[in-house]
């Protein structure tokens, strides 16, 4: 039934191929001082230079033609563009990726706030893991640009943005029809289409869709089937833009999740292979946005409504026989038709004072989630036992001011500040656990930016910020694996950051960012999905530096390396201080890479090397992972509208980790409070895809 349905779908598309309006990619260069102004940005690569644009070193944009020639395993690694940011995998290609950044393990969207089109994407109160961000549903090809902030300096990103935020854009019409059709080992295969078309005055219409099918070398086959689609209609007028955007995800997948170190080496399993061979999931979100934007010389507007439905079921096995060694330690979690619903709304609005033009911006934004959440044992996906479950709704509200002033040619400030309330209601299938609460957070923010001065301006950035808590975790009183009291946690959580930072253009091309920063939150509260309960931790500090350079050599070449160090410690703890590491906390990340892309006909290529350093896997650091360095390789020929491109993933075949962990699990025989050992997910090893496409 579903290929019969992808058929008409992808015909459907080539169907609307006649004639198309030029799209943002195609669109002539607009004037720096409005991109700010009107939400829509144009950005074809890079924005080459942001001084006098923007409040911090940390903040950029990268478009559609710097993101189409970057190799990509899976399509959240669009959000590797981010300087110092790290996408892997710790199960199946279904599963929301595990993500790093500025020393953080933000599990699985922690800390990190990320919006597509201005809905965010991380789901609070969630089935496995809270702030659970799941970029799966992306279509890489119809991203238009990633805008990117890195720090708590905004005043327009409030929840998880503690370590900063991006914003995904979708492409809003096309020049001609894309079609791309790939193959690659394992099962690989994927098809992607789109097309647009005018439709009314000012208006258009464009459509999406991509299958991909895959098995992975995992020994149990992954086979994760895809669908995505989007289907988008937008009008531009004189002072103002409106987009209907709707879009459609659905996927299943078994699992291989992370492996323990000694079942490899004795050879009770291969390095791809696994203790439980019924692992896996199914997802889907079906999401709606509207957006409209309007400018005039005397001020600007932005509302952005949105909704959206979203399903998890999976399941999981991380310790196999140490909780219970019959029917072994499986679980399952559901996330069952979580509804979301919320809006934003912003105005800008320029005044004179002192003989220069100041901007205030005010906003406000509103959020609810409600759904229902169960977690219960299983075994080889049969229900063993319920641990607990659970109906929420939670409302938040934030509004934000933030004054732009430019005092001179060389003195800016960007000053700002927040305010959100929270509220949550928690029906449980344990009395104890049900109840009611909320909580409301106040954070202020300071930028000041010097210069330019011979192309380079220099910045100090202060803020507080925040990360709210899983609702269950704020009104929980008994552990429901143990039955044993505990305290509800605080629902919202502070954190406060500096950065000092510098941008420059030393030569024509280049552009770099450096960046010496610090954050300190008062606790890293996290909610253990696996158990039900929520896991309390004490404060910490992380300081870095972060480089980023991007050299567009000439209009056909580019290169760029960022270079990311951090230092993470936790604080006010009664421990030794030789056990205040951060398990998980990464240190070192290098990205690095140099395209070759033609105007003309002709050959093109990219080769790009990703590596990430040891981290601490235990508070007293005597165990640490190893360190991952993965070099992909693209390259191919451009024949008019047609490309032939062949990708060489992990092209030195380097047996590393995506990800790894140091805890307790039990294999067969072994003492019944199990073993410590290093589990790891491996990289998977080089793989061969080929594509043909058109209209990329």
């Amino acid at each position: 039934m579903r290929s019969y349905v992808v058929a008409a779908y992808i015909a459907a598309l080539l169907a609307m191929s006649g004639p198309t309006r030029v799209g943002a990619q195609d669109a002539p260069d607009v004037d720096p001082d409005s991109v700010y102004l009107l939400d829509p940005i144009d950005v074809r690569g890079r924005v080459d230079d942001l001084t006098g644009l923007v409040g911090s070193a940390s903040v950029g944009y990268v478009g559609a033609r710097d993101l189409r020639v970057r190799p990509l395993l899976r399509a959240g690694e669009l959000l590797e563009t981010v300087p110092g940011m790290i996408l892997t995998q710790h199960s199946g290609g279904g599963k929301s990726n595990q993500m790093f950044v500025r020393g953080f393990n933000l599990d699985h969207g922690t800390d990190f706030s990320t919006k597509l089109e201005g809905m965010p994407i991380n789901l609070p109160t969630h089935a496995h893991g809270h702030g659970y961000t799941d970029l799966n549903f992306l279509i890489a090809e119809l991203i238009d640009h990633v805008e990117y902030s890195l720090g708590n300096f905004y005043a327009e990103i409030g929840d998880f943005g503690s370590a900063g935020g991006a914003d995904l854009r979708l492409r809003r019409s096309l020049p001609q029809p894309i079609l791309s059709a790939g193959l690659g080992e394992h099962g690989y295969q994927r098809v992607v289409a789109a097309a647009s078309t005018p439709l009314g005055t000012g208006g258009s219409l464009l459509a999406g869709g991509e299958v991909q099918r895959n098995d992975g070398p995992w020994d149990l086959a992954e086979d994760l089937q895809k669908l995505s689609g989007m289907l988008r209609y937008t009008r531009e007028g004189a002072t103002s833009t409106f987009s209907l955007l709707a879009l459609g995800y659905d996927t299943e997948w078994s699992a291989t999740d992370q492996i323990p170190t000694r079942a490899v080496e004795v050879g009770t399993i291969g390095r791809f292979g696994n203790l439980d061979d019924t692992l896996g999931g199914a997802s889907s979100r079906y999401s709606a946005i509207a957006s409209w934007n309007r400018a005039t010389s005397s001020s600007s507007q932005k509302i952005e409504v949105y909704g959206a439905y979203y399903e998890l079921d999976l399941f999981s096995n991380f310790t196999y026989l140490l909780d219970d060694p019959a029917a072994g330690d499986q679980f399952r979690q559901q996330d069952h038709g979580r509804t979301i619903l919320g809006a934003n709304v912003a105005h800008l609005q320029p005044f004179g004072f002192g003989g220069r033009e100041h901007t205030v911006t005010v906003g406000a934004q509103v959020r609810g989630d409600m759904g229902e959440l169960t977690l219960s044992r299983t075994s080889g996906r049969a229900f063993v036992s319920a641990v607990r479950s659970d109906e929420f709704t939670q409302w938040s509200g934030g509004a934000y001011a933030e004054l732009k002033s430019p005092w001179s040619d060389a003195f800016r400030t960007t000053f700002g500040v927040r305010a959100d309330a929270y509220m949550f209601d928690v029906t449980s299938d344990l009395a104890a656990n049900t109840g009611e609460s909320d909580d409301r957070i106040v954070s202020p923010k300071l930028s000041i930016a010097i210069g330019p001065f011979s192309s380079t301006e220099v910045y100090v950035s202060g803020g507080f910020g925040f990360h709210s808590n899983d609702a269950r975790g704020t009104v929980t009183t008994i552990d429901p694996s143990s039955g044993d009291p505990t305290e509800p946690v605080d629902a919202l959580v502070r954190s406060w950051g500096a950065e000092l930072g510098m941008r420059s253009q030393p030569v024509d091309g280049l552009n770099s960012t450096l960046a010496l920063w610090a954050l300190e939150l008062d606790s890293e509260l996290l909610f253990v999905g696996d158990a039900g309960t929520t896991e309390p931790s004490g404060g910490s500090r992380r300081i870095g530096v972060t480089l980023a350079n991007f050299y567009r050599v000439t209009e056909e070449w580019t290169a760029d390396l960022d270079v990311s160090f951090t230092k993470a410690r936790l604080i006010d703890l009664p421990v030794p201080a030789a056990e205040d590491r951060i398990p998980g906390a990464m240190e070192r990340v290098v990205a690095a890479g140099v395209g070759y892309e033609p105007l003309a006909d002709g050959p093109f290529g990219t080769v790009r090397l990703r590596h990430f350093g040891e981290y601490p896997l235990i508070e007293d650091n005597s165990m640490r992972s190893e360190a991952s360095s993965l070099v992909n390789l693209s390259a191919g020929y451009k024949l008019g509208n047609a490309r032939i491109t062949l990708q060489v993933l992990n092209a030195f075949d380097e047996e590393d980790s995506d990800i790894q962990y140091f805890y307790a699990s039990r294999l067969p025989g072994e003492p019944p409070e199990g073993v410590d050992d290093i589990h790891f997910h491996p990289a998977e090893p080089r793989e061969l895809r080929v594509s043909l496409s058109w209209g990329l």
